[in-house]
């Protein structure tokens, strides 16, 4: 699953960002929620989950989004207020598969000093024939 910040406003910087994802990690955990690995970089979060036969995506975007958006303005880490974007998309994978997202997912800050999440997400909706996603504000 894939989430960016409100507008793609680039909150998540070094000094905080692996604080909110290992709350987002122990948060999920707490909640019975298998949240396999989370990183990502400035504007947006990858997490690699997986499902209990009772949960859907849907329900478990909103529980780890809304938590951590919360708690992220409850402890005053943005400066103004954090918000995440209200979609999301997600992908399944392949049992065979899960080693090699793991990896790209650990390696999210590599990975954007040569192709930005635009850039990225852009392909994705190219590939898959999907709407535009993260609409940023219109000026």
């Amino acid at each position: 699953m894939v989430f960016a910040t409100k507008y793609r406003t680039p909150f998540l910087k070094d000094s905080i960002r692996k604080q909110v994802f290992l709350h987002m990690k122990a948060n999920a955990e707490a909640k019975g929620i298998h949240l396999d690995v989370v990183n990502g970089y400035t504007e947006h979060a990858h997490c690699l989950i997986s499902l209990n036969r009772d949960q859907t995506i849907s329900n478990i975007a909103q529980l780890i989004k809304g938590e951590s958006s919360f708690w992220i303005n409850k402890k005053k880490l943005t400066t103004g207020n954090f918000m995440w974007q209200d979609d999301y998309w997600a992908v399944s994978v392949s049992e065979r598969h899960i080693a090699r997202v793991r990896q790209y997912i650990l390696n999210q800050e590599e990975h954007h000093k040569k192709k930005t999440f635009k850039e990225e997400s852009d392909k994705f909706v190219r590939k898959y024939g999907w709407p535009p996603l993260y609409q940023l504000p219109s000026t």
